[in-house]
C-alpha cells in the first residue's frame, strides 16, 4: 500500500479510537482528565501500531514475502535510492547537448526499475544484476564523466576519453533496459497468453458465425 494512504488508514482508525477511549474513561468510568488522556493515548497508540502491523502483514502476504526477505529488499532499496540520487545529480550536471537524450533515457529506465521494485518488492529478485552490478557501474562512470566534462580546457586525449565514456554509457543504458525487460518478462508472457486466447475466441466466434450463415 502507498505510504501516504497507509497513514490515512491508520489515522482513520486510531483517532476515533483515541477519542472513544477518552470519552469512556472520563464519563463511563469516572476517571480524571489526565488519566483519561493517558488511557486514550495508549489506546490510540495500540490501534495505530496494530493497524500498521496488519497492513504490513497483508502487504507481505500479497507479495509472497517473509518479513526477513522484505527487510533485505528494503535495505537494498535504501542503498539504491542514494545511488540513484548521485546518478541523477551527475546526469543533469553534464552540458553535452548531443548526449542529452541518452542521459534522459538512462534516468527514465533506472527510475522505472526502482519504482517498480518499490511497489512490487518481489520483482527485486528479477533485477538483482541491476542493483548489485549495473547500477554501481553506471553511477561510478557517470560521476567520472561529469567531473571530466566540467574541466575548462580539454585536450585530444580527454576528448577521446569522454567519447569512449559516452559509448560505454550507451551500452550500459541498453543493458539496464534489458534488466527492466527481464522484470517485465512475466507480464509480457501473460499479455501474450491473453492475446492468444482472445485471438482463438475471436476465430471460433467467426467460424461459428460462418457455419450458421451457411446452414441458412
Amino acid at each position: 500500500m502507498n505510504s501516504f494512504l497507509a497513514f490515512i488508514v491508520k489515522s482513520f482508525i486510531s483517532v476515533p479510537t483515541t477519542a472513544t477511549v477518552w470519552l469512556v474513561s472520563f464519563f463511563a468510568f469516572d476517571q480524571t482528565f489526565l488519566l483519561s488522556s493517558g488511557y486514550a493515548l495508549v489506546g490510540g497508540g495500540i490501534a495505530y501500531f496494530g493497524t500498521s502491523a496488519i497492513i504490513k502483514q497483508s502487504f507481505l502476504r500479497k507479495h509472497r514475502l517473509t518479513r526477513k526477505e522484505y527487510q533485505y529488499i528494503e535495505r537494498n532499496l535504501k542503498e539504491a535510492k542514494k545511488k540513484l540520487a548521485r546518478l541523477n545529480k551527475s546526469i543533469f550536471s553534464v552540458r553535452h547537448i548531443p548526449s542529452l537524450k541518452q542521459r534522459v533515457d538512462l534516468h527514465r529506465v533506472t527510475k522505472k526499475i526502482y519504482r517498480l521494485t518499490k511497489s512490487e518488492p518481489r520483482r527485486f529478485y528479477l533485477a538483482e544484476r541491476f542493483y548489485f552490478s549495473h547500477l554501481d557501474s553506471v553511477v561510478e562512470l557517470t560521476e567520472k564523466y561529469a567531473f571530466l566534462s566540467s574541466q575548462p580546457k580539454k585536450n585530444s586525449e580527454l576528448e577521446r576519453s569522454l567519447h569512449e565514456t559516452r559509448r560505454v554509457l550507451e551500452e550500459l543504458t541498453h543493458t539496464i533496459e534489458k534488466d527492466l525487460h527481464k522484470m517485465l518478462s512475466n507480464d509480457i508472457e501473460d499479455l501474450q497468453f491473453e492475446i492468444d486466447v482472445a485471438k482463438n475466441s475471436n476465430k471460433q466466434a467467426n467460424d461459428n458465425a460462418f457455419l450458421d450463415q451457411n446452414r441458412r
